[in-house]
């Protein structure tokens, strides 16, 4: 890579490396300090660290068994490199600043979350009803690739219930983002909403400069 275009970017990789270590060492001390479905409120009721491990997608869907386990680590293994190629060589190619932010923030959520479904399995032991250990003697809990990827902030902020006089639901319960996330998945979904942002406003208006530029 070329050093001027290096020096350029550096904001890009510096931002990626402090979100992956970052998200790496709240995932650490959450595994080793709680067990699952342990909760320590942060701020009220309405911000607190919640633990529970996703075995599979977002929102709990996931593959069967430990096959499926392993396809959809490869799966996110195959994305992590194929987004990070093209990061590297859409910056390569002098992709505005904002963009390579963009995606570099949804490179790395995706490498975050990446890890631990490679490597958690081998280096901690089960959370449930226990602290996890790192580097147990006895042995992580899964093999390679089968490892479960750590959630723990949760912002229930609207946590009631229906109105009875609500049609069908009326009665019961109401919580409003009840999702359980991490700092990769933050980083993901703030990438892909600035992304979108950015094509639909931003885009257009950097070709015509860039444009501009070039026929002066």
């Amino acid at each position: 890579m070329d050093k001027e275009i290096r020096k350029h970017y550096a904001i890009v990789w510096y931002l990626m490396g402090a979100i992956l270590v970052i998200d790496q060492v709240v995932k650490i001390l959450v595994k080793t300090h709680m067990h699952i479905g342990e909760e320590i409120p942060l701020i009220g009721d309405w911000c607190v660290l919640h633990f529970v491990e996703n075995e599979g997608f977002a929102f709990g869907m996931k593959l069967g068994g430990s096959a499926g386990k392993i396809i959809l680590t490869l799966f996110r293994l195959v994305a992590s490199t194929a987004l990070m190629w093209f990061l590297i060589h859409q910056i390569n190619r002098g992709m505005r600043k904002p963009l390579a932010v963009c995606l570099g923030l949804i490179v790395v959520g995706a490498v975050g979350n990446l890890i631990d479904s490679c490597f958690y399995g081998l280096i901690f032991n089960e959370s449930y009803y226990n602290v996890a250990q790192l580097f147990p003697p006895e042995g992580g809990y899964a093999p390679l690739l089968q490892g479960r990827v750590v959630d723990m902030f949760y912002f229930p902020l609207i946590d009631t219930t229906w109105p009875a006089w609500v049609p069908f639901v009326g009665g019961k319960p109401l919580v409003f983002f009840n999702a359980i996330f991490n700092v990769a998945d933050s980083a993901i979904t703030i990438g892909t909403i600035w992304l979108i942002v950015d094509q639909l406003f931003f885009s257009e208006k950097a070709k015509k400069k860039h444009d501009l530029q070039t026929e002066e």
